[in-house]
């Protein structure tokens, strides 16, 4: 459960920026360019597109089983939705996923003070607040724009302000998606707009990022920008969207299999 450091309209603010962001890439996109590839090799701009529409909407039944005292839904509920999502047209997908990306944020935007700091919802093997859930919409929202951005822009980056606001929040994520490889990599790394430093340990089945350790100086560095951190463990950091600024003495190659993306 996060203690909301930055608070929720602080958050609910960088979402709604990242709305702005993909209905504005969106809305210059041709038929061609929507059902043609993304940066994710496996899906089109109107699949990513598909994916955040459904995401929108179970995302809103979150919110509408923590604001009813219910359990959270599941892949049974989840399943009709991403089959109806699914089955809709390219051009479909595309305008739809925006109406429904709107609708959720309306539906947040009109909670009253009194929701916002009652509402919580057993998730994931704990009770996450508000802004926990926004954290999460927000992490994938902000990263698959980028998906649909960097097509046209090979210089995109993911929006500063999720990455202000993400890069404090990486470590359940590193848990979640990041797999250890043989032999096991322990790193240092720094990164730069935010400045932090994290110890990435990688070994024994797991993968963990922390604060640095007093070991730290034994151990190979990685040293990169905020926001290119934040895409190597979003799997988004291949050569050829990498910036010259990421530099150090971590086998980057390596670094980079830790974290397949999806």
């Amino acid at each position: 459960m996060s203690d909301d450091p930055v608070g929720l309209e602080v958050w609910l603010s960088a979402v709604e920026s990242s709305h702005r962001r993909l209905s504005g890439a969106v809305g210059g996109l041709t038929a061609d360019q929507i059902t043609g590839p993304s940066y994710d090799r496996d899906w089109s701009i109107a699949q990513v597109l598909s994916h955040l529409g459904s995401g929108a909407e179970i995302f809103t039944a979150f919110l509408q089983a923590g604001l009813r005292g219910e359990p959270a839904p599941g892949v049974d509920q989840f399943t009709p939705v991403w089959e109806r999502w699914n089955a809709k047209a390219p051009e479909a997908q595309a305008a739809d996923a925006l109406v429904a990306d709107r609708a959720f944020l309306d539906r947040l935007a009109a909670l009253d003070d009194a929701a916002r700091r009652s509402w919580t919802l057993p998730l994931f093997g704990t009770d996450q607040t508000l802004v926990d859930v926004v954290t999460l919409r927000l992490g994938e929202h902000a990263v698959h724009t980028w998906d649909v951005v960097v097509v046209g822009d090979a210089a995109a980056v993911v929006a500063p302000d999720a990455v202000d606001l993400l890069i404090d929040n990486l470590g359940a994520m590193v848990a979640r998606v990041g797999a250890a490889p043989e032999p096991a990599l322990e790193v240092a790394v720094t990164t730069h707009g935010p400045d932090r430093r994290y110890a990435l340990v990688a070994g024994g089945g797991g993968v963990e990022l922390t604060g640095p350790g007093p070991d730290e100086a034994d151990r190979p560095t990685l040293d990169l920008p905020a926001e290119a951190f934040l895409r190597l463990v979003y799997g988004r950091l291949d050569p050829e969207h990498t910036p010259d600024s990421v530099t150090g003495s971590a086998p980057l190659d390596l670094v980079r299999r830790v974290f397949p993306g999806f």
